[in-house]
């Protein structure tokens, strides 16, 4: 028998964007109250929003400095409680951004291991001593420069895969892994029916953390290219979801750039031991740029041909071995 997401419409909300219902400017979890009727005649079945939680927005909230807190432009947890309610009242579920291979800088557990190397939060993220006086590898960030940013209090770098004010967990740590798993569960006990995976397939870094490769004359090597689906993946993922998420009955997307069809068989594969299916962009990166300097900012069109390929070849290699999903 089919699960409820599998003849789903999910529709994206970014909330900073969508409705405002107090004429500040910015919009809240009551303006999207306000549009819950619109949705619905939309066809719309679920509803994923964009970070909510309390965050200094240095990358648009996907830097959490509190996972049980709302950002208060947004409204409070009151006005949260409602909006669910009303969003299960008009027959629709609700799926959050679950944003766990970093944090904010702000952040308590960051805030505390910075401070020393002997702490209780010292191996909640990824620290290294200096080597030859620099960076520990060749890592670039995705926000540009260096993945790594030096702590005078630690005589150590921290890496941040993105900002500098996201610096990236360390699953390696079983206390982390916990602490992922109780936020998940504040939120699933609330009611809300899943998670859309920020970034998921970063959570595992390759053993030793050696340079990355280095191509086009980048000052940086491609720390993306390192870490997607490193060994641990499969494990830290069978383990969500054997101690939270096999618990409830909810959607799970991953965000799992780079990944192949034959990634996504594995971490979504019918047994249900993992996700439930992932996003792949193959299709919306097509339309290269010939002018590399501009990357994918560029308005190159894409041939039918090649996008009907991409479509296809993820259709037929997940047909009977796992869920796919379209990303549009």
């Amino acid at each position: 028998m089919p699960k409820w997401f599998q003849d789903s419409v999910v529709y994206q909300i970014y909330p900073r964007s969508f409705q405002d219902s107090n004429s500040d400017g910015i919009g809240d979890l009551n303006g999207i109250s306000q549009r819950l009727p619109y949705l619905k005649k939309l066809g719309v079945d679920v509803l994923w929003l964009n970070p909510i939680y309390k965050s200094p927005d240095v990358d648009n909230g996907y830097d959490i400095a509190d996972y049980e807190t709302i950002q208060p432009v947004y409204g409070t947890m009151s006005d949260f409680n409602k909006l669910l309610a009303q969003i299960h009242e008009n027959g629709l579920k609700l799926v959050m951004d679950l944003v766990v291979n970093h944090t904010s800088d702000q952040h308590k557990w960051f805030q505390e291991s910075k401070k020393s190397r002997d702490n209780p939060y010292a191996d909640y993220y990824i620290w290294r001593d200096p080597v030859d006086g620099h960076e520990p590898n060749n890592w670039g960030s995705a926000f540009s420069g260096p993945a790594w940013t030096y702590v005078p209090e630690r005589g150590q770098y921290y890496l941040h895969l993105f900002a500098t004010g996201q610096p990236d967990l360390n699953w390696e740590n079983p206390q982390v892994r916990q602490e992922v798993y109780s936020l998940m569960r504040f939120w699933l006990d609330k009611g809300v029916d899943g998670f859309r995976m920020d970034v998921i397939n970063f959570i595992s870094k390759p053993v030793g953390l050696p340079d990355a490769p280095q191509e086009g004359g980048s000052a940086y090597g491609d720390s993306f290219a390192i870490v997607s689906g490193e060994p641990r993946l499969d494990e830290f993922l069978r383990e969500m979801n054997r101690k939270v998420l096999s618990k409830y009955d909810v959607m799970t997307v991953g965000e799992m750039p780079d990944s192949t069809p034959e990634e996504a068989i594995n971490y979504t594969n019918l047994d249900g031991t993992e996700l439930n299916m992932i996003f792949q962009f193959q299709h919306v990166n097509l339309g290269g740029n010939p002018d590399p300097r501009l990357g994918k900012w560029n308005d190159q069109p894409v041939k039918l041909s090649e996008l009907k390929e991409a479509l296809s070849r993820w259709q037929v290699e997940l047909d009977g071995k796992a869920w796919n999903s379209l990303y549009w």
